[in-house]
């Protein structure tokens, strides 16, 4: 998933002070298993019915988004999380904001600035992105 803010707690991570421990601990483990293309991570906290409506327009299942972030050839090595919008509930959230971030593609560079949506659920006392939306931004937005 933020008020709006600019401020990073870490490169890559964004700045979830303010919200329930159990939620900010969630959200940056999310942060840095994307980052780090990290399965175990990815599949701990992506939910069994997750839907990512991606940029291309189609609309991906938990394990087509994992597959994809696991694809050989691809690496990130630069992502600032800004402009972050926050909003919860008792057992749910929507925690969003802008990305920017660099890396590799099938060893082709990339830059990529984006708009992203996470809605999150607590379920069974535990915290999982069920949805994501994410659309690409005219660079210099």
């Amino acid at each position: 998933m933020l008020i709006v803010l600019s401020v990073r707690a870490q490169q890559g991570v964004g700045d979830y002070r303010g919200l329930p421990a159990d939620l900010a601990a969630a959200a940056t483990a999310y942060d840095i298993a994307q980052m780090k293309s990290d399965r175990a991570g990815l599949e701990r906290l992506l939910a069994d019915d997750y839907t990512l409506a991606n940029a291309n327009g189609r609309n991906q299942t938990r394990s087509e988004s994992i597959a994809e972030s696991m694809a050989p050839g691809r690496t990130t090595t630069d992502v600032a999380i800004t402009r972050q919008v926050r909003k919860t509930w008792p057992d749910g959230a929507v925690l969003a904001g802008m990305v920017d971030a660099k890396g590799l593609d099938h060893g082709k560079p990339y830059a990529m600035r984006a708009r992203f949506v996470d809605v999150w659920a607590r379920r069974n006392g535990r915290w999982r992105v069920i949805f994501t939306q994410i659309h690409n931004v005219i660079p210099g937005k």
